[in-house]
């Protein structure tokens, strides 16, 4: 299950991405916004970053007009690796040696079609494992020490 949300400013792809996945028959939860009023993208990172870490879904996506502040509010929660992609390479390697767990995207700087194939790479690359596991370790341990 993913879940999805978005600011205001990335609401028009949030919906096209919506039309993606069920398209592909690709479960999710959406978790707002429904329109393009205005809308506080904290608000939205911090539920979405909840609902992972209380394993309510195995992976998210965050849509604001960046893609940056999305990412920068996910990543204050212990065990989310939340990582702001603006190509299929990112995107790749944003799993396969760090294992995000949330993708972010920027409105503003990606098309529905190049959005569609982030999350496309990103859905479809698996974690690699062994001497990336070893950092992954560490960035829990750093957690673990800081985020008090």
């Amino acid at each position: 299950m993913i879940a999805i949300g978005s600011d205001h400013g990335g609401y028009k792809l949030k919906e096209e991405i919506k039309r993606y996945l069920d398209e592909k028959n690709i479960e999710y939860k959406d978790y707002g916004v429904e329109n393009e009023e205005r809308a506080d993208y904290p608000l939205i990172a911090k539920e979405i970053a909840k609902v992972i870490q209380n394993k309510e879904c195995d992976k998210a996506i965050l849509i604001c007009r960046s893609g940056i502040g999305m990412s920068i509010v996910a990543n204050k929660f212990r065990g989310i690796r939340c990582a702001a992609c603006y190509n299929e390479e990112m995107a790749k390697y944003s799993r396969l040696h760090n294992n995000s767990n949330v993708l972010a995207l920027g409105a503003d700087y990606v098309s529905v079609n190049e959005a569609i194939c982030i999350l496309r790479m990103w859905i479809a690359t698996e974690f690699e494992g062994g001497r990336h596991q070893e950092r992954i370790d560490l960035i829990s341990e750093i957690e673990k020490n800081n985020m008090k």
